[in-house]
């Protein structure tokens, strides 16, 4: 069980969600679902392993948060070594997995996902609240590397995918930053909600990725990956989002962030399966 804990298991069904979502868009009128498990056997494997040797990193931030002192390492149920073997082997073998089984354009992907997730976002978190924007990149490559996996190459489609998921990230995690402030103050870390006392800068990057948000949610329409029943959703979705930072905006509150959380956890799965179920005009 703390070895599964390692793999930070909800945060990965998000990425083999999101990974699927990239391989059906890219796929067309017919998928190779045989592809397809071999593309989210192998981003499972590497996503795991990277969240693992995160965790090992991060022994000591994490054991300084009351929201993480619980987990295997800082709490010390798996030492550093165990974890950093587990993490490794099984980042190495998602990797080959997907460069054997796949392609090397999506094992690429996977390698230089767990590259900046590791060696630039994580130690960026002790340092800088623009740690939020590189982990947006690691964080954004998923639904590229189904898109990878289905289609051999990148084209338009996968970076609109590309731009959702990076934008998305940016209110989803200021909302959590916001309820978890004095946790991540407590630990030293300098994300924007613990630095920015009144809350103007966060609620600042909260509306303005959300805009951003909704008008590049609309790509994937104009370049012909969905429909425009897609497109419609996608404004509709998006104005209901930008109401959520909107409240967070005038109330500056727990509540607020909380609900603009949960409102990220709504959007970003409706959005997704309303791009799929509109794939292609269909």
């Amino acid at each position: 069980m703390d070895f599964c804990e390692l793999t930070k298991p909800r945060l990965n069904t998000m990425v083999l969600l999101t990974t699927a979502a990239g391989f059906y868009l890219a796929a067309g009128a017919a998928t190779d679902w045989t592809r397809l498990l071999h593309a989210m056997a192998g981003t499972f494997l590497a996503a795991g392993g990277a969240a693992a040797l995160n965790m090992a990193l991060e022994r000591e931030v994490d054991g300084r948060m009351a929201r993480t002192r619980e987990r295997p390492v800082p709490a010390g149920r798996v030492t550093v070594a165990e974890a950093t073997l587990f993490g490794g082997v099984l980042l190495a073998a998602g990797v080959t997995w997907l460069a054997l089984a796949v392609n090397a354009l999506a094992a690429l992907l996977a390698a230089l996902t767990a590259a900046v997730y590791l060696l630039a976002y994580t130690p960026l978190k002790r340092k800088s609240a623009l740690c939020t924007l590189v982990g947006a990149v690691s964080g954004a490559t998923p639904p590229m590397i189904g898109w990878a996996a289905a289609h051999g190459e990148l084209a338009a489609g996968a970076w609109a995918l590309f731009g959702i998921m990076f934008l998305w990230q940016l209110p989803h995690f200021m909302a959590i930053a916001w309820m978890h402030r004095e946790d991540y103050a407590r630990a030293g870390l300098p994300m924007l909600p613990v630095v920015d006392a009144v809350g103007a800068k966060t609620v600042t990057v909260v509306l303005a990725s959300i805009a951003m948000l909704t008008a590049v949610s609309l790509v994937p329409a104009l370049v012909g990956v969905a429909g425009m029943a897609y497109g419609v959703g996608a404004m509709l979705l998006g104005a209901a989002f930008l109401n959520a930072g909107l409240r967070l905006a005038r109330e500056r509150s727990v509540l607020a962030a909380r609900r603009l959380f949960f409102g990220s956890l709504i959007y970003l799965p409706l959005l997704m399966s309303l791009m799929m179920w509109n794939k292609n005009g269909g």
